[in-house]
């Protein structure tokens, strides 16, 4: 009887397919676009029946998620989860300490404070790839790599707290998603995981509605 438990149990484990991407600089993290005819995941990802987990601008880099499971990609995308994704952020000039604890503590932009981020300057990352085009280069102004990781996900948010405290985004490649990292892959390339797939979210059922003498009591003993 144990071992049939057991051999159940392992066949009620659901697994999802997770694939990995370094989306490059100039594509859409979208499958479509049939207005502009621009580059979209379809070019790099000829997968079927898989969908971003979340969002990364046209013009950022880097690890961008896809799933054929909804309950995955909704952990992976939603806020809710704290999901701590870690940037490669190239700024215009060197950011002092005091805007580094800025971001650390939370800066507040035009839809509310953001929550407190991780921030550190860091080396340019080794055997990095050039960006195609370039970078906007002055030659008067320095440009520093920082190493920024967030637990929330709002529109365009990096370049707009890095802009807040000073310091204007010129590059944006996201390295890492939780434990997933973009290490071994080139732009355009991809590789594939399989991962446990998260349970469906339980759906609560609302109590019914009373009326009459009774709801009114209850009403009243509730406050």
């Amino acid at each position: 009887m144990a071992v049939w438990s057991i051999w159940w149990a392992m066949r009620q484990t659901r697994t999802a397919r997770l694939i990995l991407l370094n989306k490059p600089y100039g594509v859409l993290p979208q499958f479509t676009d049939r207005e502009h005819g621009r580059s979209t995941l379809a070019d790099l990802v000829p997968v079927p029946g898989v969908y971003p987990a979340g969002r990364l601008d046209r013009d950022s880099e880097g690890l961008l998620a896809l799933s054929d499971d909804g309950a995955l990609i909704a952990r992976i995308a939603d806020p809710r989860h704290k999901l701590p994704k870690t940037y490669w952020v190239q700024v215009e000039g060197v950011p002092t300490d005091a805007a580094l604890e800025r971001l650390r503590r939370g800066v507040t932009l035009n839809d509310g404070p953001t929550l407190p981020a991780a921030a550190e300057r860091m080396e340019e990352p080794p055997g990095l790839w050039p960006r195609d085009p370039p970078i906007r280069v002055r030659a008067a102004i320095p440009a520093t790599w920082i190493a920024l990781t967030l637990r929330e996900g709002r529109n365009r948010q990096v370049r707009r707290m890095t802009a807040a405290v000073g310091f204007p985004t010129l590059r944006l490649i996201r390295w890492s998603i939780g434990d997933w990292t973009l290490d071994g892959l080139a732009p355009g390339a991809w590789r594939e995981v399989t991962v446990p797939a998260p349970a469906p979210a339980a759906r609560v059922r609302p109590e019914p509605r009373r009326s009459g003498p009774a709801a009114a009591g209850s009403s009243r003993r509730r406050r």
